[in-house]
């Protein structure tokens, strides 16, 4: 087993630098550069170029004089030592511009799938052991109008609710009163009180197409003969559905897992923008749009470091939840 670890984790490096020189390079596919854009945006400002002195001087600055492998080697090897390079956009390190906003988003990552897997599975366990009873129904029609619904409408839906029921508008992660102030007691209570709508709403169709394949996983062990041979020998049912038929169906579940965290973080760009979140969807978007590549290849990099993680300790958790998996 820790053979096989190292031995993915070799395998990844080669991986995340093919990712990152392909994504540098789609970054730039569009003719110009960002500084090109930035004069044009001045010459329909001003109507001439008096204001572009500074321009050969910041296409030095962020090297954009040079060729592109050498701009690509140079940004990868201050990316292994820590330094991911300066954005274009915002004139300031990508340090500083991603570690607040990286932070919230795996926050609200992590707790969206805490709730999609903490609420999937149950559902699904009930829907499969009451099959064609009305609450089987009942979940079914839900599950499928959950995985319909679009999240950004969930969202504008659950925003309005919050506001007529609680009188306070749910904008943000933060009241206005905490933006920008020191952490407090205060303040992480009122950022708990402004948590649940994003979690809920990124989380809600992964729940209903988890619900989904755990019922159909379940359904299907429970008519395998092992199953049958258990309960012809008097094992209790609860027994056998959970010591026995769950511990195989949740397999499948565990194996998207690897693949739940990197698509809930790309996900949910739009949903951080209608809900005004400071997370890291809404600064990719715009770092695309702008070719801030430092910027954009920054967050693209750190989004595929998660997709591989997640996929290795998907794969650990799957060998320990099923002992007939061995990795040699």
């Amino acid at each position: 087993m820790i053979a096989y670890v190292i031995r993915r984790c070799l395998l990844a490096i080669p991986t995340l630098l093919a990712i990152t020189m392909i994504s540098f390079v789609i970054i730039q596919l569009p003719e110009g550069d960002y500084l090109d854009r930035k004069i044009q945006q001045l010459e329909e400002q001003y109507g001439d170029s008096s204001s572009l002195a500074r321009v050969e001087e910041l296409r030095v600055r962020y090297g954009l004089d040079r060729p592109m492998p050498v701009r690509y080697a140079k940004w990868i090897w201050g990316f292994v030592r820590g330094d991911f390079g300066e954005s274009f956009e915002y004139e300031r390190e990508v340090n500083e511009l991603i570690w607040e906003r990286l932070a919230f988003t795996v926050l609200i990552s992590v707790a969206s799938l805490l709730f999609t897997y903490a609420v999937a599975i149950p559902l699904g366990i009930y829907s499969a052991t009451h099959q064609y009873k009305w609450s089987d129904h009942l979940l079914t029609f839900l599950s499928f109008v959950g995985m319909s619904l679009p999240a950004f409408l969930v969202a504008l839906a659950l925003m309005v609710f919050a506001f007529e029921v609680f009188g306070v508008p749910l904008f943000g992660l933060f009241s206005s009163y905490y933006e920008g102030a020191p952490w407090t007691w205060g303040k992480f209570a009122d950022l708990l009180k402004h948590l649940w709508i994003p979690v809920v709403v990124v989380g809600l169709n992964g729940t209903a197409g988890l619900m989904r394949i755990m019922r159909g996983n379940l359904l299907d062990v429970l008519g395998q003969p092992f199953v049958l041979t258990a309960r012809a020998k008097g094992l209790a049912e609860r027994v056998v559905v959970f010591k026995h038929a769950v511990r195989i169906a949740v397999n499948p579940l565990i194996s998207i897992l690897g693949m739940s965290l990197p698509t809930i973080l790309s996900g949910s760009a739009i949903v951080s923008i209608v809900l005004g979140l400071p997370t890291v969807g809404p600064l990719l978007l715009k770092s695309l749009l702008s070719e801030d590549i430092y910027l954009a290849g920054t967050l693209i990099t750190m989004l595929s470091v998660l997709l591989v993680a997640g996929n290795l300790l998907a794969d650990i958790a799957l060998a320990w939840v099923d002992p007939r998996i061995r990795y040699e």
